[in-house]
């Protein structure tokens, strides 16, 4: 067993949109990332997805039929989940520090592969 300090681990990331793997449970990764400015439109057919702001906030637009609401601020400390199949996009207007939970096999932009994919993941 290991304990694993955020903002330590957050203070060794230098730029954006760039997750990296810091932890492992169950076939799940926990990944720490730096948001800032504008993500991909995306959606995942096979993965649900925590996002959890440890610092700063970040909008999550998303595109979904059954909902009349098309995005949502997440503050720090506060956790969302993106179910499976829904359309969306992280949005941040200033440098936000998210943790991640999601399984091993998720792609960071699902469906797209674009600039910010990232297919193989670096151990912070």
């Amino acid at each position: 067993m290991q304990k694993v300090n955020l903002q330590e681990k957050l203070s060794l990331i230098n730029d954006h949109w760039n997750p990296r793997i810091a932890g492992e449970l169950n076939g799940q990764y926990v990944k720490l990332v730096k948001f800032q400015g504008p993500f991909t439109w995306h959606h995942h057919d096979n993965e649900d997805e925590l996002f959890m702001v440890v610092k700063g906030r970040f909008r999550m637009d998303y595109r979904d039929e059954a909902s009349s609401d098309k995005e949502t601020w997440i503050e720090e400390g506060e956790m969302i989940v993106v179910p499976r199949g829904v359309e969306h996009r992280p949005f941040a207007e200033e440098e936000c520090h998210v943790l991640l939970f999601e399984p091993a096999s998720t792609l960071n932009t699902g469906n797209v592969e674009d600039q910010f994919t990232r297919k193989e993941l670096e151990n912070i």
